[in-house]
Order: structure tokens, then C-alpha cells, then sequence
């Protein structure tokens, strides 16, 4: 059975929907919790203490570096120790591009990706002292697939894949994971946006098992993992094995072999920018004729 007794776990935008959900169930296996939210975290807290666990609330501001590190600092505080962090805060200022205001869409970045960023780097020490660490960070299927007036909000979501990607490189020598989740549920986010009939499906306590696997001890790394209603899935990014042009390397060239350059065919999961640029590199090399010590 997967349990966090003795972890100590901090869940943002945890007053409500997903947040609440990831809170409660790390509570109820054991994790003592920090609620954190702008709005009614202490709730949830006496939630938790009512079953006989552990809380906090703290309500900073994950937009703002100083508050976060605040709360980073109380916790460790009470509890000596951060091993779970959940960056779950979010907010919606839906709109289309053409009438979105830049200070509607650096809002959204903020919050979305400074305030995982903010969170992480603040856990960041403790962790990597502790040689332990779990970390999810919540992207979007607006940040993965694009969704219509989401511009901004699809823009810091899909941020989310790239910083997991580079702390996942960097925390893996001090046993520090990290993933990302891409939920769909049915939240004060999107209520105004599904269907009755769906959200009655898509409630969060559907998702929350995915996030506790994926903070648990032997939980993967570098993994999206899409859920909703019940249904969990992998999103991975691949690139096509490519055609190289030699000789003629122009536009009309690229549109000329378009089929080539985009065929599936042995497409392929790369494990850093490097291996883009050895991939790129050494074909090259070898139609030349010659070699690369890489």
C-alpha cells in the first residue's frame, strides 16, 4: 500500500477542487499536509484534523517569491522537513489573443508558471539536503493540445513540460522527481465551461490516485501523466527520425520532402537537448564521409 507517513506535503490552491482532493487523500495516507490558499485553506486543514491527521494552512500568494518563502519556512518550521510538493494554483482570464490584454497574460504566467517556479526553487534546498524529493507540476490539455481563448493560460501550462524536463536532469542525482499532471476535471475553473453531464463525471477525487503515485517513493520521473474521470494516460513527445537534406538545403527543398521530414516512422523519445543536437551531428558527419568523437 502506498502511504506518506512521516512526509510532509505542500499542496497550493488547496481550499478547493483538485488542490483539496491531493490534500485530503495525502492526509488520509499518512502525509502531514500545508494547505495552502488564497482563499479558505483552514477549512480543509480542520477537515484533516477532524480524520485524525496533521495540517497547516498558509495562505501566500505563490506569485510572490517572499510569501512563498514564508511558508516554505514555516513548515519546515513545524515539521523539519518538505519531501511533497503539488503546485496546483491556478486562475483563468479566458479571452481570444486579439482582445486579451498583455496584463491579462503575464497575470496567468505569474501564477501558473513564477508560482510553480517560486515553489520549486524554495523546496529546492531542502530537498536536495534531504537526498529526497517528489514534485508535480500541473500543466493542462490547453497547454498540451491548445484550447480556443486559453492563449495565456495554454502558454504557462505548457511552460510546465519544459520545467520538468530540466529539474527533472538536475534532481536526479539527490532522488528528486518530478512530473507532470494534466487533469481535466470538474473545478470552480471549469464549471462554466463543461457540460452538466460531464462534470458530474470529471470530479477530482478521480485524479487525485494519479498525483499520489506519482509523489509516492517509487514513483517515475519525467512523466506526464493526462487523467480525468477516472482514465489515466501517458503524454509523451516524440520527433520523427527526419530526412537530411544534402547539397541543396533551401525552403523549396524542405517543402519538397515535407512527407519525408514529418513520417512517423521510427520516431523516437529524446532524453535532453543534446541528444537533438548529437542526432543532427553525427548524421551529418557520417554523410560527409567522416566521424565524431561524441
Amino acid at each position: 500500500m502506498i502511504r506518506f507517513d512521516d512526509r510532509v506535503a505542500i499542496v497550493t490552491g488547496a481550499g478547493a477542487g483538485l488542490g483539496r482532493s491531493h490534500a485530503l487523500g495525502l492526509a488520509a495516507r499518512g502525509a502531514q499536509v500545508v494547505v495552502n490558499d488564497l482563499g479558505d485553506a483552514q477549512s480543509v486543514v480542520a477537515e484533516i484534523e477532524a480524520a485524525g491527521g496533521a495540517a497547516m494552512a498558509h495562505s501566500a500568494d505563490v506569485s510572490d517569491a517572499d510569501q512563498v518563502a514564508d511558508m516554505i519556512a514555516q513548515a519546515m518550521d513545524r515539521w523539519g522537513r518538505i519531501d511533497i510538493l503539488i503546485n496546483n494554483a491556478g486562475i483563468l482570464r479566458d479571452k481570444t489573443f486579439a482582445k486579451m490584454t498583455l496584463d491579462d497574460f503575464r497575470k496567468i504566467v505569474d501564477v501558473h508558471l513564477m508560482g510553480s517556479a517560486n515553489c520549486c526553487h524554495a523546496v529546492w534546498p531542502v530537498m536536495r539536503a534531504q537526498g529526497y524529493g517528489r514534485i508535480v507540476l500541473t500543466s493542462s490539455g490547453s497547454g498540451l493540445y491548445g484550447n480556443f481563448g486559453q492563449s495565456n493560460y495554454g502558454a504557462a501550462k505548457a511552460a510546465m513540460v519544459g520545467l520538468m524536463n530540466v529539474l527533472h536532469l538536475e534532481g536526479a542525482r539527490d532522488n528528486i522527481r518530478v512530473n507532470t499532471l494534466a487533469p481535466t476535471a470538474a473545478t470552480q475553473m471549469t464549471e462554466n465551461l463543461l457540460p452538466e453531464a460531464a462534470l458530474a463525471l470529471l470530479q477530482p477525487e478521480t485524479i487525485t490516485p494519479g498525483v499520489l503515485y506519482l509523489v509516492s517513493e517509487d514513483g517515475p520521473s519525467r512523466t506526464i501523466l493526462s487523467a480525468g474521470a477516472g482514465t489515466f494516460a501517458q503524454t509523451r513527445i516524440f520527433e520523427t527520425q527526419g530526412y537530411m537534406l544534402e547539397g541543396d538545403i533551401t525552403p523549396e527543398a524542405v517543402a519538397k520532402n515535407w512527407h519525408a521530414i514529418t513520417d512517423a516512422t521510427g520516431q523516437e523519445e529524446l532524453q535532453d537537448a543534446f541528444a537533438q543536437t548529437r542526432k543532427y551531428a553525427l548524421r551529418a558527419a557520417k554523410a560527409k564521409g567522416g566521424t565524431l568523437d561524441w
